[in-house]
């Protein structure tokens, strides 16, 4: 059983049960001829061979059980980091670490690079869901490069199943973490001229009569971490016509650190803090493809997405991640949009960058 399938290759109809949700989506995304990036994910069954035969299952549950039905705060946080750390301890078997390395060189050879840098993202079954709380819980490590450090990614993205909120939730919940295995997506990290997200309705005040875009130079963390203030946009469904366009004064970048080998944030550039990050094309672009995705699914969509520095005018953007918005039963008209789960993102620097 291959525990990697390619978001180019996995068929439609066992996507989000393999790959999880999140690169489900992007696989969907690409057979309906959205622009996505390169890569694959480890697979949900993976996951679970691990657990099984590393022990890890009887351990978890060991920890779980002395936690009790209704902990307080600071025992769910200990259990979290006890449980996080078996897989940070806990190696991979040599079979699944050697496909793995297999399928990060083949990566590596599809991108013309060498050691390419990735996006390692968890991607749990159900976190995207439109009635789902875990939007933006789990780990994801940005400019991550090397096979080995590709692997040590992938456990600690296996081990944010268990983060204090994921676990806190899931407890008061009662469901259980073996009813929500997690796959992982090794993803080629697009080399962005800028970035962002966007709306396919206001996340505010729900209207959809407007697509709504926050975006900044380099890679979109600072503006997901919130430590940047982005120009905002608001462009009209009808028409395509823009009806406000704020540029803010753009103090943090997200840039790729060479020397490092990571994404990390730096001071923003004089030159650029205060200069307009996108021109009408390509606005235009971005709302052509998030208007496009929610037509795909019907639904309102909250999209992540990139534009290369190699993109030329008429280009597709490249999309990164996309999830429904989710909308409140008791106020139908508003967007539950919650910024500071959309702040939990992670940086492969080993710690958590702090949210807003």
């Amino acid at each position: 059983m291959s525990s990697v399938v390619w978001v180019d290759a996995v068929e439609p109809d066992e996507a989000v049960a393999a790959a999880g949700s999140k690169i489900g989506r992007l696989a969907d995304l690409h057979r309906a001829g959205v622009e996505v990036p390169q890569g694959f994910a480890v697979t949900v069954d993976a996951y679970r061979r691990h657990c099984t035969d590393a022990g890890l299952d009887a351990r978890i549950d060991a920890v779980l059980a002395a936690v009790g039905a209704e902990p307080s705060e600071a025992e769910v946080e200990t259990a979290s980091a006890a449980i996080r750390e078996l897989f940070v301890a806990t190696p991979m078997s040599e079979a699944l670490a050697a496909e793995i390395v297999d399928a990060y060189e083949e990566l590596c050879v599809r991108c013309v690079d060498v050691n390419v840098p990735t996006a390692v993202r968890s991607s749990a079954t159900g976190e995207d869901a439109a009635d789902a709380s875990f939007a933006g819980i789990f780990d994801t490590y940005l400019g991550v490069s090397g096979a080995p450090r590709v692997l040590d990614a992938i456990r600690a993205c296996w081990g944010s199943l268990f983060t204090g909120r994921a676990l806190a939730y899931r407890l008061r919940k009662g469901i259980s973490h073996h009813d929500m295995p997690i796959a992982v997506g090794v993803i080629e990290l697009i080399h962005a001229r800028a970035s962002g997200v966007a709306f396919s309705v206001h996340p505010v005040t729900g209207k959809p009569d407007r697509v709504v875009i926050e975006t900044s130079w380099g890679w979109g963390e600072a503006i997901v971490q919130g430590v940047v203030d982005p120009d905002h946009i608001e462009v009209g469904k009808a028409d395509g016509r823009v009806l406000r366009y704020d540029v803010a004064h753009k103090a943090i970048v997200s840039a790729f650190d060479f020397a490092d080998g990571r994404v990390t944030e730096v001071e923003m550039p004089a030159r650029l803090a205060d200069r307009k990050v996108l021109d009408d094309e390509q606005v235009g672009a971005v709302v052509a493809a998030v208007t496009a995705i929610e037509e795909h699914y019907g639904y309102p969509v909250d999209v992540e997405w990139v534009i290369s520095r190699h993109r030329r005018a008429g280009d597709g953007i490249c999309i990164v991640q996309s999830r429904p918005v989710t909308v409140t039963a008791e106020e139908p008209t508003v967007v539950a949009y919650d910024p500071v789960a959309l702040a939990q993102k992670y940086v492969f620097s080993g710690k958590p960058v702090p949210g807003r």
